[in-house]
């Protein structure tokens, strides 16, 4: 293990970050980012008892939860972006939530394709993470680096099979039914645009209409944590 990647070890655990693990992006990362060959994927565990109350949507405490974690994940990656530039690496750390494309309600890059790409789990047929400790029931933060980290096997196939729980669930008719598997496009299998609207329209209190969760609190992968 090279000495920044203990380093990078170390500085994650003293965040409580326990999954986490590194990618291979060739190809993947364009215009400006286009020089970050690899990608660090860290997955924070959301509380099983706030995600379990989600069956209508977002409540006070998922609220303060998500504002909290998006903090620690914060912090967690511009630690690690100034621990590789120390290194003479050039790193970059993706925001936890803020959207760079609003308009096509889109970030800088996707934290999912890191996440798959460092083996942590595949897209759901709600369009989040699902990892198999913790199914969605996750924050995810993202540094990308040209820092030559040994990458992990991707993950290349959906692993929900025939399950729908996710698509019964959201009242805003946006998951279209769609399996992933890397290169597929969005809208097959979400419509951003009508998840977006449906949560602007009914939880603005919730951080601008970012927050909902019901198809998160639906998924099966997520509800095995208090089958434990």
């Amino acid at each position: 293990m090279r000495k920044f990647e203990k380093e990078i070890e170390q500085i994650t655990a003293s965040h409580g970050c326990t999954l986490y693990d590194y990618a291979d992006l060739k190809g993947l990362a364009t215009g400006e980012l286009a020089n970050f060959h690899r990608g660090i994927s860290f997955v924070f565990q959301m509380e099983p008892w706030v995600m379990k109350q989600l069956a209508q949507g977002p409540t006070d405490a998922y609220s303060v939860l998500y504002g909290q974690v998006n903090l620690r994940i914060d912090a967690l990656t511009a630690e690690v972006v100034r621990a590789l530039n120390r290194t003479g690496h050039q790193a970059w750390a993706l925001s936890s939530s803020t959207r760079s494309d609003p308009v096509n309600i889109r970030g800088d890059f996707q934290h999912k394709t890191a996440a798959t790409r460092a083996g942590l789990g595949w897209v759901g047929k709600n369009c989040q993470l699902l990892t198999k400790p913790w199914g969605p029931w996750v924050r995810l933060g993202t540094v990308l680096t040209d820092a030559p980290l040994e990458p992990a096997e991707p993950i290349e196939k959906s692993l929900c099979g025939k399950c729908t729980k996710c698509i019964e669930a959201c009242p805003a008719e946006a998951l279209k039914g769609g399996s992933w598997r890397p290169g597929v496009e969005r809208y097959v299998i979400l419509d951003a645009w009508a998840c977006d609207r449906y949560k602007k329209n009914n939880f603005h209190k919730f951080h601008g209409g970012y927050n909902c969760g019901i198809c998160t609190q639906a998924c099966p992968v997520g509800q095995k944590v208090f089958r434990k």
